[in-house]
C-alpha cells in the first residue's frame, strides 16, 4: 500500500519463487562475491563506514596547525576574555577595546561618526611607540574637533574600563558586565578585541601591555577553516580537491608513459620524450647539471629518492624539468608534431594538487597526534589500528570522540580478522577481487549491529589463506552470536567443520543433483558412517582424498554409470588430448548405454610425479606495492603455484608485473606493468601469454557459455538444416538472438523485460510476447528430435551431451564433443542459454579454461596464468580441474596458478611462497622449490596448512 500506483501494477506480474511454501524467513541480506559498486569515489573506507567515523574524529578533536610557523591555531571565546580579565584585574586598570578601522587616515572621520552614532563616546589613544605618557582616553567629540593632534596615535574604540579590585570580591554583576562587553567588542571589532593594561586611569609610568583576542580561526595572518565533517568529505564540494573533484586523479601527463621503463637510468634514456636528436638537448642539460643538485644520473629511475624525482619533474634554473617541458609543448600544440607528442604522453595521473588524497589542501593542516587524515587513509588497516590504539587523548577529547573512536577501532579490528588488514581505507572498491569485496561488505553488515536478520554469504573464504580462515570463522560466529541466522554456501572443509548445521545438496551436479543427501548437526556429520550419496561427508571424514585414485563404481553412491562417451569420427579430431580427464560418474536410476567403450576416455590419474624443468623466465627487481626488490624465476613446462597469506604480494607479482610485462613483450595492448627492473630468461620458448581471471566472459545480457565457446554457431546451423527451416528459408542467422530476424521483437532476444522502478530496484519480468523463449513463435516450430531451439538452450550441459551424443549427424557429435569440455571443467550443471552475467567469477574462469582446451590446433608454448581457479568448486570437482590444467601442460604449455587451496598446492611441480605476512610485512619470496621441501619448513603458514590438512 505504500508503493505508488505505477509500482503496484507490476506486483502481480512478478515471478514467484519455485516453492510450495516458505515460512519463518526473517529480513534477509545477501552478500555476494561480485563487486557491485561502480562508483570511482567508493573506497574501502566509505563502504565500511570507517571513513565516516574518521572524519568525525578529525572534526571533533583534530588540531589545526599553521603551515608557516607550525603553531596551533585556536579560536578564542568570550569565556577566555573574561578569565583573562579576572586574572589581571587585581593591580591594573584594564581597558577593553575594539579595532574598528580608526587607524585608516582616509576613513577616520567617517568611522568616528559611525562609532558615535552607535552609542560609543570614547576611544583609547596609544602612541606609535606605546609611550606611557601618552596613553589617553579621549572623547570622540574632541577627536572630531582636533583630528590633527591624533595623527600619530593608534585609536581603539573603548568598550569598557575596569578599575583595580581584589579578585575574590568580583561581583556577579561585574562578571556579567564583562561577558556582555566582550561580546560587544567581538562584534564591533569583527572578531577581534584588545585588552590594554595600565597602572592608572589616564597614564602609567610603565609601558602598557596590549593583549589581542580573536574569535576568528586564524594565525600568521591566515584565516583557517574550522574543522567540520564536510571539510573531510571528498564526496562534498566543501572538502573535495578543487582540481580533481574528489577523484584523486586527473587527465594529465602520465608518469608511466613518460618513464615507460623505470629500470633505466636518466643517462640511459629513461625519459622517453627526450630521446632522439631533436629533444635530446633537454636530457643533456639535465645530465650536465645533475651534480649541482645531487641527482644520480646512473641509478635506475625507480631507485631515485622522492626529492630527486621532484627536481627532475619541476626543474631548476639550470635545467628544464619534465613538467615545464610539457607546458612548452602545450603552448605549441598548434604544431602537428607537438600535438602528437602531447597526446602520446597524456593519461590518468595522480592529481598534483592533492597528491591522490582526494581532499583539498586545507585538510592537511588538521592533525591528530601529528598526522593528517590523508596519511591515515594511506596506512594499511593493521597499521592504522595500531596507531589508534597508541593514541593518548585528554579527558575532554575522550568525552567528545570516545564513542566514535571505539566504533572505528571495532570495524578496523573486524577488517583485520577477515584477513584484509593489508588494505588501505583509500583503496577503491572497483580494484578489489570478488572475495575481498564480499568480506568488506561482511564487515559493513557486522558494523550495522542488526539482530534477527538472515545473512546469506556465497563462499566468503575466497582469496583467504588457510591461516586467515580461522579468523573469518570467528567473525561469522560473532554475527551469529548477535542474534542473527547465517547461511553460507561454502566448500572449505574448515568452515564446514565449524558450522552448527550442515545441508548437503547432491549427489553430483546438474540433472544428477538437486537432492538433499544429508542434513543434520555437524557432530552427526563428523561421526556418522552412513555416508549415503554424500561426497562431502566422505571428504569431511577423510575417507576420500583429492589425490587418491577414483573409487571403483561400487564404492560410489548408487553404482553410478559414467557419462556417455562420444564416437570418434574420422572427419573430426577430438578437442581433448589423450591425458584429458574423465568426467565424474553420474548416478541415474537406470544406467544408459555408452556409445563408446570406457577406454576411449582416459581415467583420471592420481597425484602425478613431480615434473622437472630446465628453462624459466625471470623477473628481476620487482618493487610494485609491497614487493621488496625481489627476483623470481617462473619455470616453463610445469605447474607453478604462487601461495602466501592475503596481502603477501601474490597479485602484485603476477597480475601487476608478470602478465603486463609479458603482454608488452608480445606486443599485446594492456595495462602498464608495475615497477620492476628486468624481464629475462628463456622468453624465446614462449609464444604467448593468457590471463584467465574471474571477470565476466561477456558484457551483453544475451551472452552465454555456448556463444562464448562458438558452440552455438553449430547449434544454429543444425536447426537451419531441418526440413521445416529449409521450407521457410530460415538461415543460421534466423536463430540468433543478437540480430533481428527470428528473435522476439519485444524483448530483443533476452527473454525478459527490465522495468526501471525509479527509486526502487528494477523489476525483471518474463516477456509476455515470447513467454521467455526469446524467439518468434514461427521459429519455435522448427524442431530437431522433438526439441526446438528454446528447449535446447534450456538444457544443462550434461543433458545436452546426452541429447546430441546419440545422433547420427556429424555436426551433432561435434556439438556434444565441444560441450563435453565444459563438463570436464566441472560446469555440467550450467544451462546452455544461461546469461553470462549470472555466472560467478569461478564459473567464468572455468568457461575460459574450456575455451583453451577446445582449440584443436593446440596452444603449445603459451604461459597460462590462473587466479584462484578453485573458486566455487567442491573438492570432488577439483580433480577435474587439476587434470584439465595438466592437459594444458602436456600440450607444451606452462601454467602459473595463484591459489590458496591446499590440494592444488600439493599438485604443484614448483611452489613459490610469498610472505612472510601481509602488507608491509610481506613482499618477499619466503620459499621457492618443491612442495615436499616446503612442508618441512618451520614457522611457515603455508607449511602449517599443508601439514594440518593431510
Amino acid at each position: 500500500e505504500s508503493l505508488s500506483s505505477f509500482a503496484r501494477q507490476f506486483l502481480g506480474r512478478m515471478s514467484k519463487p519455485a516453492a510450495e511454501s516458505i515460512t519463518g524467513i526473517p529480513p534477509a541480506i545477501a552478500i555476494e562475491q561480485k563487486v557491485t559498486s561502480k562508483n570511482p569515489r567508493s573506497t574501502v573506507g566509505t563502504v565500511t563506514e570507517c571513513y565516516d567515523y574518521l572524519r568525525l574524529l578529525y572534526a571533533k578533536i583534530g588540531r589545526t596547525y599553521s603551515p608557516i610557523s607550525g603553531v596551533e591555531v585556536k579560536c578564542e571565546s568570550v569565556k577566555d576574555v573574561v578569565e583573562y580579565l579576572c586574572s589581571r584585574i587585581t593591580a591594573k586598570v584594564l581597558y577593553l577595546t575594539a579595532d574598528t578601522g580608526l587607524n585608516t587616515p582616509d576613513a577616520r572621520i567617517e568611522r568616528l561618526l559611525n562609532l558615535r552614532q552607535a552609542g560609543y563616546s570614547r576611544v583609547l589613544a596609544l602612541p606609535a611607540a606605546q609611550s606611557a605618557s601618552n596613553l589617553l582616553v579621549v572623547r570622540i567629540d574632541e577627536l572630531l574637533r582636533h583630528p590633527e593632534q591624533w595623527q600619530h596615535h593608534s585609536l581603539y574604540a573603548l568598550i569598557d574600563r575596569y578599575l583595580p579590585q581584589q579578585q575574590g570580591t568580583l561581583s556577579a554583576d561585574l562578571l556579567s558586565r564583562m561577558q556582555d562587553s566582550a561580546k560587544s567588542a567581538f562584534e564591533l571589532g569583527e572578531g577581534r578585541l584588545q585588552v590594554v593594561e595600565s597602572g592608572s586611569q589616564s597614564a602609567d609610568s610603565e609601558t602598557p601591555l596590549l593583549r589581542e583576542f580573536s574569535n576568528r580561526f586564524e594565525a600568521d595572518g591566515i584565516l583557517f577553516e574550522e574543522p567540520s565533517e564536510q571539510m573531510f568529505s571528498y564526496n562534498s564540494p566543501v572538502g573535495a580537491c578543487p582540481r580533481c573533484g574528489g577523484f584523486g586523479s586527473i587527465e594529465g601527463i602520465d608518469e608511466g608513459l613518460v618513464i615507460p621503463n623505470a629500470s633505466l637510468s636518466i643517462y640511459e634514456g629513461a625519459i622517453a620524450c627526450w630521446r632522439g636528436e631533436v629533444m635530446s638537448h633537454f636530457k643533456d642539460e639535465l645530465v650536465m647539471n645533475a651534480q649541482r643538485y645531487n641527482i644520480s644520473i646512473h641509478k635506475p629511475y625507480l631507485l631515485l629518492s622522492k626529492e630527486e624525482k621532484r627536481l627532475i619533474w619541476e626543474g631548476t634554473e639550470h635545467f628544464t624539468g619534465i613538467a615545464p617541458f610539457f607546458k612548452m609543448v602545450e603552448k605549441q600544440r598548434y604544431k602537428i608534431q607537438y600535438k602528437y607528442m602531447l597526446s602520446r604522453y597524456q593519461g590518468r595521473t595522480v592529481c598534483p594538487e592533492c597528491e591522490g588524497s582526494r581532499l583539498k589542501r586545507e585538510t592537511k593542516y588538521v592533525k591528530i597526534s601529528g598526522r593528517d587524515i590523508s596519511q591515515l587513509m594511506n596506512m594499511s588497516i593493521s597499521s592504522l589500528l595500531e596507531f589508534l590504539d597508541s593514541l593518548h587523548l585528554e579527558p575532554y577529547e575522550i568525552e567528545v570522540a570516545g564513542l566514535a573512536l571505539k566504533e572505528l577501532k571495532q570495524r578496523l579490528d573486524c577488517i583485520c580478522q577477515v584477513g584484509l588488514g593489508y588494505l588501505t581505507l583509500n583503496r577503491g572498491i572497483k580494484g578489489l577481487s570478488g572475495g575481498e569485496s564480499q568480506r568488506i561488505h561482511l564487515v559493513s553488515a557486522i558494523g550495522s549491529s542488526l539482530v534477527g536478520s538472515l545473512y546469506i554469504l556465497d563462499e566468503p573464504s575466497i582469496g583467504l589463506h588457510p591461516r586467515d580462515t580461522l579468523q573469518l570463522i570467528g567473525v561469522l560466529k560473532r554475527l551469529r552470536d548477535l542474534g542473527n541466522t547465517v547461511v553460507i554456501v561454502e566448500h572449505d572443509l574448515e568452515i564446514i567443520r565449524n558450522a552448527d548445521y550442515l545441508i548437503d545438496i547432491g549427489p553430483l551436479a546438474g540433472q544428477h543433483g538437486g537432492e538433499v543427501v544429508f542434513q543434520g548437526d555437524i557432530a552427526t556429520a563428523l561421526s556418522t558412517k552412513e555416508y549415503g550419496k554424500s561426497l562431502t561427508l566422505r571428504y569431511l571424514q577423510g575417507v576420500e582424498h583429492l589425490n587418491s585414485a577414483l573409487q571403483p563404481a561400487s564404492a560410489l553412491p548408487a553404482a553410478a554409470p559414467q557419462t556417455s562417451a562420444l564416437p570418434t569420427e574420422e572427419t573430426h579430431t577430438s578437442a581433448l588430448p589423450a591425458a584429458a580427464p574423465q568426467t565424474s560418474a553420474l548416478p541415474t536410476e537406470e544406467p544408459h548405454t555408452s556409445a563408446l567403450p570406457a577406454a576411449a576416455l582416459p581415467a583420471l590419474h592420481s597425484a602425478h610425479p613431480v615434473r622437472s624443468w630446465r628453462n624459466c623466465i625471470e623477473l628481476k627487481g620487482c618493487m610494485e606495492h609491497n614487493l621488496k626488490d625481489i627476483d623470481v624465476k617462473i619455470p616453463l613446462g610445469v605447474l607453478t603455484v604462487i601461495t602466501g597469506v592475503s596481502g603477501s604480494g601474490k597479485s602484485s607479482l603476477v597480475s601487476d608485473i608478470l602478465y603486463p610485462a609479458l603482454s608488452r613483450h608480445f606486443n599485446i595492448v594492456g595495462d602498464k606493468p608495475g615497477a620492476f627492473r628486468e624481464l629475462g630468461g628463456d622468453l624465446k620458448l614462449l609464444s604467448g601469454v593468457e590471463y584467465v581471471d574471474q571477470n565476466p566472459i561477456g558484457k551483453s545480457s544475451r551472452s552465454n557459455p555456448v556463444t562464448y565457446l562458438k558452440i552455438y554457431d553449430d547449434i544454429r546451423r543444425l536447426f537451419s538444416e531441418q526440413p521445416y527451416a529449409k521450407l521457410n528459408n530460415y538461415t543460421p542467422s534466423s536463430f540468433s538472438f543478437n540480430i533481428d530476424g527470428g528473435r522476439c521483437p519485444q524483448c530483443l532476444g533476452d527473454g525478459y523485460i527490465t522495468i526501471p522502478m525509479q527509486f526502487m530496484a528494477d523489476v525483471t519480468m518474463v516477456c509476455e510476447e515470447c513467454g521467455g523463449k526469446r524467439f518468434k513463435s514461427d521459429l519455435l516450430e522448427v524442431r530437431y528430435q522433438g526439441k526446438n531451439i528454446s528447449d535446447v538452450l534450456d538444457m544443462s550441459v550434461s543433458e545436452a551431451i546426452e541429447f546430441f551424443s546419440h545422433r547420427e549427424e556429424a555436426i551433432a557429435l561435434r556439438i556434444a564433443r565441444s560441450l563435453q569440455i565444459l563438463e570436464r571443467v566441472g560446469l555440467g550443471y550450467l544451462k546452455l542459454g544461461q546469461s553470462s552475467s549470472t555466472l560467478s567469477g569461478g564459473e567464468s574462469q572455468r568457461v575460459k579454461l574450456a575455451q583453451f582446451l577446445s582449440k584443436e590446433n593446440g596452444t603449445g608454448g603459451t604461459l597460462f596464468i590462473f587466479d584462484e581457479p578453485t573458486t566455487g568448486l567442491h573438492l570432488h570437482d577439483i580433480k577435474n580441474l587439476i587434470s584439465s590444467i595438466n592437459a594444458l601442460i602436456e600440450r607444451g604449455n606452462s601454467v602459473v596458478v595463484v591459489e590458496h587451496n591446499v590440494e592444488v598446492m600439493r599438485s604443484a611441480d614448483w611452489i613459490i611462497d610469498m610472505g612472510p605476512d601481509g602488507g608491509d610485512q610481506g613482499g618477499r619470496v619466503v620459499f621457492a622449490g618443491k612442495v615436499a621441501d616446503l612442508a618441512k619448513l618451520p614457522d611457515n603458514y603455508t607449511a602449517a596448512a599443508l601439514a594440518s590438512q593431510q
